[in-house]
């Protein structure tokens, strides 16, 4: 750091210009007497200085610190930087390479989901997409499995609401205010009032495969499947065209696995809870 002088002088001296002292222009003692032109000089510069004083200020720089070296980078190392990106929405576990598994739910376009599953993932499902800030409808026969959780979020103020079968009303979905509807409505569930569209997803649970299996799965964008038996997944992998190794491989699923299958691709995930997911659901299981 460079260290500053500060001088009494009141001529051009004052503010770095040349000057001893006692010379032309500068104070030598209480006696001297300063000539006309080094008055009008001094004035001068003390308004210069108090003009790039104001300037600095009205520029936002007032008081200069220290400086320090800028932090640059060359254009060869720029290949190095790596930003993790990904997409975002529900964390629904993890893939064969332990990698979070994420479902983007939220979406301006409507989007189906089909669980051939187990109630445990269904219900981590929606809890999870509450966390995100999605307000939640489950429409359920079975309200009394739904019961705790409604208590644990508050009573259904903190985005999850429990509804009898055909009686969810309109959500008023938004960009703002998106919604999940999870249809927990048995093997053979009617048709819904309430249907995905943009901003609402629908997540229909379905125990085993049954009849109108077919139908789901043809408007289903994306298709999870646990562990049935080896009939059904021989059934299934006509339906949904799936390789061999997937066939064999769906009756032998353990708890908290899901086979899930979009149009472009399949992917094994499990679902790990968290300690406050099995303090209030338990621990992953298939069976209800």
């Amino acid at each position: 750091m460079t260290a500053m002088t500060t001088r009494t002088t009141g001529g051009p001296g004052a503010y770095g210009a040349p000057g001893a002292a006692g010379g032309p222009g500068v104070l030598g003692g209480p006696g001297d007497a300063q000539s006309p032109a080094a008055a009008a000089a001094g004035a001068g510069a003390s308004q210069s200085a108090g003009r790039r004083a104001h300037e600095l200020l009205r520029t936002g720089f007032g008081l200069l610190g220290p400086r320090h070296g800028r932090h640059t980078l060359s254009a060869d190392d720029l290949d190095t930087l790596a930003l993790p990106i990904g997409d975002d929405g529900v964390v629904i576990g993890v893939d064969a390479e332990g990698q979070p598994a994420v479902l983007g739910l939220n979406r301006p376009t409507p989007y189906d989901v089909v669980l051939i599953g187990g109630l445990w993932t269904a219900q981590v499902f929606a809890l999870r997409a509450a966390a995100t800030g999605a307000r939640v409808a489950v429409e359920t026969g079975r309200a009394q499995a739904w019961t705790q959780m409604v208590h644990a979020m508050g009573g259904g103020q903190n985005g999850l609401a429990v509804y009898d079968v055909g009686r969810v009303p309109p959500q008023g979905a938004s960009a703002g205010t998106p919604v999940l509807v999870v249809r927990d409505c048995g093997m053979r569930p009617p048709r819904g009032r309430v249907v995905s569209g943009p901003w609402q997803s629908v997540l229909t649970l379905l125990p085993y495969l049954s009849p109108v299996a077919p139908r789901l799965l043809r408007q289903a964008r994306l298709v999870g499947v646990q562990r049935i038996s080896p009939d059904e997944a021989g059934e299934l992998g006509r339906t949904m065209g799936l390789p061999r190794a997937d066939v064999d491989s769906l009756p032998t699923l353990a708890d908290g696995i899901t086979l899930w299958c979009s149009d472009r691709d399949r992917q094994y995930v499990m679902t790990q809870p968290t300690d406050a997911e099995v303090g209030l659901l338990g621990t992953p299981r298939r069976m209800d």
